[in-house]
């Protein structure tokens, strides 16, 4: 009986460690059903070779620890230098928008295809992409960066007033 108790012990920490490498490696749902299995068999050789009691406190235990080991867990990877805490911002840095292209903001060039509304253009004497506000603007047509959001260059066509 003691060798079990031992066994039973050793099955419950194997299977609570078989749980936080699930959190930590997802696997698709392996290592759960390897901790379930570790679970059940501790469970069983609870029943058959200790007592119904010690079965059953088993039972009680697991029912407990096994949904608070997932709370814990979830909780630490959280925390853990496996998830992405920090959020992307420009005081560090960080931007989705190429610097370059604020330059173009308010220079004229011309649409090297025809623009419906996207294309692209000379400005600056350099081949980009741009878009217009949705109108369609001919090939060959003047044209004037409007705005720069995101990687978008916006562009209209050049009032000839």
């Amino acid at each position: 009986m003691n060798d079990s108790l031992l066994l039973l012990v050793i099955l419950q920490l194997v299977g609570v460690v078989v749980i936080i490498a699930e959190i930590i490696l997802p696997s698709g749902g392996i290592l759960s059903l390897v901790a379930l299995s570790v679970f059940a068999y501790s469970i069983y050789i609870a029943f058959s070779d200790i007592s119904n009691t010690v079965g059953f406190a088993f039972v009680a235990g697991d029912l407990v620890l096994i949904p608070v080991l997932v709370i814990i867990g979830l909780k630490l990877l959280a925390k853990s230098p496996v998830t992405l805490r920090r959020t992307l911002s420009r005081k560090e840095g960080i931007s989705s928008q190429s610097p370059e292209l604020d330059r173009y903001l308010d220079m004229q060039g011309t649409a090297v295809t025809n623009l419906r509304p996207a294309g692209m253009a000379i400005i600056d004497g350099k081949r980009v992409d741009v878009v217009t506000r949705g109108e369609y603007i001919e090939k060959d047509s003047e044209i004037t960066v409007t705005a720069v959001t995101g990687n978008q260059i916006i562009v209209c066509e050049k009032d000839d007033s």
